[in-house]
């Protein structure tokens, strides 16, 4: 199949090189000229996946509408500040679009996804998610996603684009689910990294992620996704890898944060989007729309919005309220 990427960074470049292995014809559309003609030149993505070489039959774009014109399948690996407007230029695409962008929009509370129903009801959709690093998706070693959409027959079809021994696919019906699950992780292993900058130990991270689950299973089905949805790659799996991992962008976000570092600093020096920075405001507004307590993100937003003191953060997470576990 002929399948186009949106966004020439690490997710997008791995992803196609999944896409490569399995057959499929390949072609990147970037948003910096210099970047794509770099892409092009060299056959390296140095910026995001250094070392790691690119086939020779890709093909590279900074045209959008050229990019997709002829394609069966369009990938958006977008940041989620940019997806509103992609999604927009797709209007009059007839295949399928996959979403791998992890987000809650912040006016609308709607997900990737979500995005691509309002601008553009007609799209087939579907989202890619779970545990998956894109270095190591690159560098081929084992790793296992999830394919989500509302029709089973797009869900199936994604699963059968991507699916490789290296690269297992599993299908699910509960797209909000899934999408809310690769996006509220984020903010929770903000918290983690900061657990990590202040120098606290493997107790207190596992207790974190644990709690973190059912805060993210809480928001989740009060959205209409189904609990166990949390319990499965996109939830538990993601969730685990992102606030563990030091490779993880949003868990070494909130490591500096822990450490001291200011947040537009941190920001300003990063080389990747930080999805758990926008992620932080989008999920506390969705919290308080939907009436759902959410303690640990309602302490991450205090910290990176309000400038609230990362150890007091902490100490008022902890001292609250004992309660019966749920």
């Amino acid at each position: 199949m002929k399948v186009t990427i949106l966004g020439a960074g690490a997710w997008g470049t791995a992803l196609g090189l999944v896409l490569s292995q399995n057959g499929h014809q390949v072609r990147v559309w970037g948003h910096r000229r210099e970047h794509v003609a770099e892409l092009a030149k060299t056959r390296v993505n140095e910026r995001f996946l250094p070392g790691i070489p690119l086939p020779a039959d890709w093909s590279f774009e900074t045209d959008f509408e050229t990019s997709w014109v002829d394609a069966d399948v369009v990938v958006v690996a977008v940041p989620s500040k940019a997806f509103r407007e992609a999604a927009a230029r797709l209007v009059g695409f007839r295949g399928t679009v996959v979403s791998v962008t992890k987000g809650i929009e912040f006016t609308s509370g709607l997900t990737m996804t979500g995005i691509l129903n309002a601008v553009a009801p007609d799209l087939q959709v579907a989202a890619l998610s779970g545990p998956s690093l894109a270095l190591e998706v690159a560098r081929g070693i084992p790793t296992a996603v999830v394919a989500a959409s509302r029709d089973e027959t797009v869900s199936r079809g994604v699963q059968d684009l991507f699916h490789r021994p290296a690269f297992r696919v599993y299908r699910s019906s509960d797209l909000i689910g899934v999408e809310l699950g690769g996006a509220l992780k984020n903010v929770i292993a903000v918290a983690a990294g900061v657990c990590d900058g202040l120098g606290y130990g493997d107790n207190a991270k596992a207790a974190l992620v644990t709690r973190g689950k059912t805060e993210m299973m809480r928001l989740g089905v009060a959205c209409g996704a189904r609990a166990d949805t949390f319990a499965g790659l996109s939830g538990l799996g993601d969730l685990v890898l992102t606030c563990f991992s030091k490779l993880s962008r949003n868990r070494g976000f909130g490591e500096k944060v822990g450490r001291g570092g200011s947040v537009a600093e941190i920001l300003a020096g990063s080389v990747s989007a930080v999805e758990g920075y926008p992620t932080t405001q989008s999920a506390w507004a969705l919290a308080r729309r939907m009436q759902v307590d959410a303690p640990i993100t309602s302490e991450v937003y205090a910290m990176l919005y309000e400038g609230k003191n990362v150890r007091q953060a902490v100490h008022d997470l902890l001292s609250r309220d004992s309660k019966v576990e749920d």
